[in-house]
Protein backbone atom coordinates (compact mmCIF):
# COMPACT_ATOMS: atom_id res chain seq x y z
CA UNK A 1 0.00 0.00 0.00
CA UNK A 2 1.39 3.61 -1.26
CA UNK A 3 1.86 6.07 2.02
CA UNK A 4 0.58 9.20 1.55
CA UNK A 5 1.08 12.04 3.54
CA UNK A 6 -2.17 13.90 4.28
CA UNK A 7 -2.94 17.20 5.58
CA UNK A 8 -5.99 18.03 7.42
CA UNK A 9 -8.60 20.19 6.60
CA UNK A 10 -10.87 22.06 9.12
CA UNK A 11 -13.36 24.53 8.85
CA UNK A 12 -11.92 27.19 11.15
CA UNK A 13 -8.15 28.48 11.76
CA UNK A 14 -5.53 28.19 8.67
CA UNK A 15 -4.63 24.56 8.32
CA UNK A 16 -2.72 25.40 4.91
CA UNK A 17 -0.06 27.05 7.11
CA UNK A 18 2.43 24.82 6.72
CA UNK A 19 2.40 24.48 2.53
CA UNK A 20 5.93 22.84 2.23
CA UNK A 21 5.76 20.45 4.69
CA UNK A 22 4.49 17.52 3.09
CA UNK A 23 7.38 17.51 0.38
CA UNK A 24 10.17 18.04 2.92
CA UNK A 25 8.99 14.72 4.92
CA UNK A 26 8.55 12.78 1.85
CA UNK A 27 11.71 13.49 0.72
CA UNK A 28 12.83 12.64 4.23
CA UNK A 29 11.02 9.31 4.27
CA UNK A 30 12.33 8.45 0.34
CA UNK A 31 15.82 8.80 1.72
CA UNK A 32 15.78 6.92 4.39
CA UNK A 33 12.63 3.89 4.45
CA UNK A 34 11.85 1.76 2.05
CA UNK A 35 7.98 2.59 2.13
CA UNK A 36 6.13 2.93 -1.05
CA UNK A 37 5.66 6.86 -1.01
CA UNK A 38 3.08 9.02 -3.27
CA UNK A 39 4.91 11.35 -4.32
CA UNK A 40 3.14 14.68 -3.54
CA UNK A 41 1.00 14.63 -0.26
CA UNK A 42 -3.01 15.02 -0.10
CA UNK A 43 -5.39 17.30 1.38
CA UNK A 44 -8.07 15.93 3.21
CA UNK A 45 -11.58 17.05 5.04
CA UNK A 46 -11.70 16.22 8.44
CA UNK A 47 -15.32 16.31 8.34
CA UNK A 48 -15.36 14.12 5.32
CA UNK A 49 -15.56 9.82 4.97
CA UNK A 50 -12.21 10.42 3.01
CA UNK A 51 -10.00 11.17 6.12
CA UNK A 52 -10.52 7.25 7.01
CA UNK A 53 -8.21 6.31 3.86
CA UNK A 54 -4.98 7.62 5.79
CA UNK A 55 -3.54 6.07 8.62
CA UNK A 56 -1.37 8.95 9.56
CA UNK A 57 -2.72 12.54 9.13
CA UNK A 58 -1.39 16.02 9.74
CA UNK A 59 -2.63 19.07 11.25
CA UNK A 60 -1.48 22.72 12.25
CA UNK A 61 -2.43 26.36 12.59
CA UNK A 62 -1.94 29.61 14.06
CA UNK A 63 -5.42 30.56 14.94
CA UNK A 64 -8.16 29.32 17.05
CA UNK A 65 -9.49 26.15 16.57
CA UNK A 66 -13.37 25.36 16.43
CA UNK A 67 -14.62 21.60 15.25
CA UNK A 68 -17.98 21.76 14.03
CA UNK A 69 -20.08 19.03 15.44
CA UNK A 70 -19.06 16.41 11.99
CA UNK A 71 -15.41 17.56 12.73
CA UNK A 72 -15.78 15.79 16.39
CA UNK A 73 -17.18 13.15 15.78
CA UNK A 74 -15.41 12.27 12.80
CA UNK A 75 -12.31 12.69 14.30
CA UNK A 76 -13.06 10.64 17.62
CA UNK A 77 -13.88 7.74 14.88
CA UNK A 78 -10.82 7.97 13.53
CA UNK A 79 -8.80 7.63 16.20
CA UNK A 80 -10.98 4.90 17.55
CA UNK A 81 -10.46 3.40 14.62
CA UNK A 82 -6.59 3.05 14.57
CA UNK A 83 -6.00 6.45 12.59
CA UNK A 84 -2.77 8.30 13.50
CA UNK A 85 -3.51 12.46 13.83
CA UNK A 86 -0.42 14.27 14.06
CA UNK A 87 -1.47 17.95 15.58
CA UNK A 88 1.70 20.47 15.86
CA UNK A 89 1.11 24.38 17.23
CA UNK A 90 2.26 26.18 14.99
CA UNK A 91 2.77 28.80 17.16
CA UNK A 92 5.08 27.52 19.85
CA UNK A 93 3.06 29.43 22.83
CA UNK A 94 1.16 27.77 25.50
CA UNK A 95 -0.72 31.34 26.27
CA UNK A 96 -1.38 31.15 22.12
CA UNK A 97 -5.04 30.87 20.81
CA UNK A 98 -4.38 27.51 18.97
CA UNK A 99 -2.91 26.14 22.24
CA UNK A 100 -6.10 27.06 24.17
CA UNK A 101 -8.60 26.13 21.60
CA UNK A 102 -7.46 22.69 20.76
CA UNK A 103 -6.49 21.82 24.29
CA UNK A 104 -10.02 22.45 25.04
CA UNK A 105 -11.11 20.81 22.05
CA UNK A 106 -9.21 17.57 23.02
CA UNK A 107 -10.88 17.86 26.33
CA UNK A 108 -14.20 18.11 25.26
CA UNK A 109 -13.51 15.15 22.65
CA UNK A 110 -11.46 12.92 24.46
CA UNK A 111 -11.41 14.46 27.95
CA UNK A 112 -8.10 15.41 27.73
CA UNK A 113 -4.62 14.27 26.91
CA UNK A 114 -1.81 12.71 28.84
CA UNK A 115 1.53 12.84 28.90
CA UNK A 116 4.28 10.82 26.25
CA UNK A 117 6.75 9.69 28.49
CA UNK A 118 10.21 10.28 27.08
CA UNK A 119 11.23 7.33 27.15
CA UNK A 120 8.41 6.35 24.58
CA UNK A 121 8.57 3.55 21.42
CA UNK A 122 8.00 6.67 19.59
CA UNK A 123 11.10 7.66 20.23
CA UNK A 124 13.06 4.94 18.99
CA UNK A 125 10.32 3.80 16.18
CA UNK A 126 13.31 4.33 13.59
CA UNK A 127 15.67 6.36 14.84
CA UNK A 128 16.99 7.22 18.62
CA UNK A 129 15.90 10.65 20.17
CA UNK A 130 17.12 9.76 23.69
CA UNK A 131 15.82 12.58 25.17
CA UNK A 132 12.33 12.50 24.15
CA UNK A 133 10.97 14.69 21.45
CA UNK A 134 13.68 16.84 19.77
CA UNK A 135 14.02 20.19 20.50
CA UNK A 136 13.43 23.02 18.27
CA UNK A 137 15.17 26.07 16.83
CA UNK A 138 12.50 28.15 17.77
CA UNK A 139 12.79 26.52 21.27
CA UNK A 140 16.60 26.98 21.56
CA UNK A 141 16.63 30.72 19.98
CA UNK A 142 13.31 32.37 22.60
CA UNK A 143 10.72 32.53 20.23
CA UNK A 144 7.12 32.55 20.95
CA UNK A 145 6.65 31.60 24.65
CA UNK A 146 10.59 30.96 25.24
CA UNK A 147 10.16 27.72 26.66
CA UNK A 148 11.56 24.27 26.00
CA UNK A 149 8.69 21.92 25.87
CA UNK A 150 10.16 18.58 26.57
CA UNK A 151 6.96 16.59 26.41
CA UNK A 152 4.27 15.50 24.15
CA UNK A 153 1.06 15.14 24.86
CA UNK A 154 -1.39 12.23 22.99
CA UNK A 155 -4.82 10.29 23.22
CA UNK A 156 -3.82 6.60 24.23
CA UNK A 157 -6.03 4.22 22.10
CA UNK A 158 -5.68 0.40 23.65
CA UNK A 159 -2.03 1.53 24.80
CA UNK A 160 -1.20 2.86 20.96
CA UNK A 161 -0.82 6.78 20.62
CA UNK A 162 -3.98 7.66 18.24
CA UNK A 163 -3.47 11.51 18.89
CA UNK A 164 0.30 13.06 19.11
CA UNK A 165 -0.20 17.18 20.14
CA UNK A 166 2.83 19.21 20.11
CA UNK A 167 3.32 22.57 21.11
CA UNK A 168 6.82 23.08 19.57
CA UNK A 169 6.33 24.02 16.44
CA UNK A 170 7.67 21.31 13.59
CA UNK A 171 5.45 23.13 11.98
CA UNK A 172 7.97 25.99 11.13
CA UNK A 173 10.86 23.44 11.19
CA UNK A 174 9.69 21.05 8.92
CA UNK A 175 7.95 23.78 6.28
CA UNK A 176 10.96 23.99 4.20
CA UNK A 177 11.88 23.35 0.51
CA UNK A 178 13.18 19.65 0.22
CA UNK A 179 16.41 20.96 -1.53
CA UNK A 180 17.27 23.24 1.83
CA UNK A 181 18.11 20.41 3.85
CA UNK A 182 21.26 19.85 1.98
CA UNK A 183 22.28 23.29 4.17
CA UNK A 184 22.10 21.99 7.45
CA UNK A 185 24.26 20.41 10.02
CA UNK A 186 21.17 18.56 10.98
CA UNK A 187 17.28 16.92 9.23
CA UNK A 188 15.20 18.49 11.23
CA UNK A 189 12.33 16.37 9.44
CA UNK A 190 13.97 13.25 11.01
CA UNK A 191 11.76 12.94 13.79
CA UNK A 192 8.74 12.81 11.16
CA UNK A 193 10.08 9.56 10.20
CA UNK A 194 9.50 8.28 13.21
CA UNK A 195 5.69 9.43 13.54
CA UNK A 196 4.78 7.63 10.21
CA UNK A 197 6.45 4.66 11.12
CA UNK A 198 5.22 4.38 14.44
CA UNK A 199 2.05 4.73 13.15
CA UNK A 200 1.89 2.10 9.92
CA UNK A 201 3.01 -0.80 12.49
CA UNK A 202 1.76 -0.14 15.63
Amino acid sequence: MTFTFATVKYESGDWESAPNLPAALIDTLAKYTTLPLSPSGAIVELGSDEIFEYPFTFMTGHFPVRFTDRERANLRRYIDRGGFMLIDDHNHDIEGVFHLSVVEEMNRIFGGLEVVPNDHEIYRAFFTFEDGPPTTSHEMNGWGDQLVHEELFAVFRNGRIGLLYSNKDYSSEWDMRPESKRFMGLDPTLFGVNLVVYALSR
